[in-house]
């Protein structure tokens, strides 16, 4: 492959073959393969030459290669030991593959991006060094919603995040109201972000084809947040939508100073993203 190349899928199978690599299902290894689509993520994002990128779960690069062309600075997180050595080989050397500008800018982070479900890894957190970033990743099934949860709750440098996950997550995080997919996701993001959904990807935009259909979502931090405790308003969602079909009444109790809008009779799922904002604040000022 040349400078400026986008990874076909002949590429990226001989890519893999020529190391005795293989997608694993159990890392969640769907390779985006389509360039159309792939350039629409990085076009959402928005970015501007010398802007920092986190991207988790590279693979062979193919997204990669396409920020980098872009003048974005980029850390890279990835947990399979074979495609970290796979980057490492393709962009770390100045004389291989995008030239030393794209070396300089590429930083490879291996290991899981998480060092728990509620926390970046500090491996990660070090390369990122106190910097704003986004985040511009095809994300693997199983680390997107409590990365994307974490990146809202403890990392207000993150100024937005523009990936593609499964359908039914992204439908969780743009979720309205009195809808069955509507939750404590729903709500903090919403209370942080524009939710914006880009594309719906069908399994043959990937290889292997996962079984699910994907799509692609843009969430961008408001300038003025409905909230400035994501952390207490996600705890505060979680405990009362595990009683989601009771009445706040019985969930709070009846002598909580309700705030506008907002009964003792309604169920937590009937609220709006501010009247669960308020509740919240009217709960925590007890």
């Amino acid at each position: 492959m040349g400078p400026g190349s986008l990874q076909t899928l002949q590429n990226i199978r001989e890519l893999l073959e020529s190391r005795g690599l293989s997608p694993r299902k159990s890392l969640g290894q769907n390779f985006l393969i389509d360039h159309n689509l792939i350039r629409k993520l990085v076009d959402a994002a928005g970015l501007q030459p010398e802007e920092l990128v986190l991207e988790v779960g590279p693979g062979t690069g193919a997204l990669t290669d396409e920020l980098l062309m872009r003048g974005c600075q980029i850390i890279a997180c990835e947990m399979d030991q074979g495609l970290a050595a796979l980057l490492r080989e393709r962009l770390a050397d100045p004389q291989k593959e995008l030239g030393a500008p794209a070396s300089a800018r590429f930083t490879l982070v291996e290991g899981d991006c998480l060092e728990s479900k509620k926390q970046l890894s500090h491996e990660v957190i070090a390369a990122l060094a106190g910097q704003p970033f986004t985040l511009v990743a095809n994300l693997p099934y199983g680390a997107a919603t409590p990365l994307m949860m974490t990146l809202l709750i403890d990392h207000s440098g993150c100024k937005s995040m523009h990936v593609t996950i499964q359908r039914e997550v992204a439908d969780r995080l743009a979720a309205a109201h009195g809808t069955k997919e509507y939750g404590p996701i729903s709500i903090v993001a919403q209370a942080v972000c524009e939710v914006k959904r880009v594309a719906s990807l069908p399994p043959e935009c990937f290889w292997p084809r996962p079984d699910v259909t994907s799509a692609m979502i843009s969430l961008s931090r408001l300038h003025k947040p409905l909230t400035n405790d994501p952390g207490k308003l996600g705890a505060f969602c979680q405990q009362v939508f595990s009683k989601r079909r009771k009445q706040l009444g019985s969930t709070l109790g009846r002598d909580t100073a309700w705030p506008a809008g907002v009964r003792p009779e309604n169920r937590i799922e009937e609220l709006s993203v501010d009247r669960v904002v308020a509740l919240c604040a009217a709960v925590a000022s007890l």
